[in-house]
């Protein structure tokens, strides 16, 4: 089933969730975060500076590895300190696995 994650101005569809369990979907939304990570040249150390608020490379860890679900706000966050949108963050289309 896809979902739609309405904010605002902001809406973002997940089409591809139709055809993803929730483990394989926070799998997926883990390899993103990491790959845009490295792609930076950043380690989960960087990252974790770079996000305002209580986080540790203990919680990245966790969700690149897909192990946790991060909160949509979490994801907000994440996004801001990898400059990228929440849009491609979660654009899977041209996620290579």
């Amino acid at each position: 089933m896809a979902f739609t994650y309405k904010h605002n101005n902001l809406s973002l569809t997940c089409q591809i969730c139709q055809q993803m369990d929730k483990q394989e979907l926070l799998k997926s939304v883990g390899k993103k975060i990491q790959n845009l990570r490295v792609s930076k040249g950043l380690t989960q150390v960087d990252l974790v500076g770079k996000i305002d608020g209580n986080i540790d490379t203990t919680n990245i860890s966790r969700i690149e590895s897909g192990r946790t679900n991060p909160t949509i706000y979490m994801l907000f966050r994440i996004s801001k300190a990898l400059d990228v949108t929440l849009h491609e963050l979660l654009n899977f289309e041209t996620n290579e696995k």
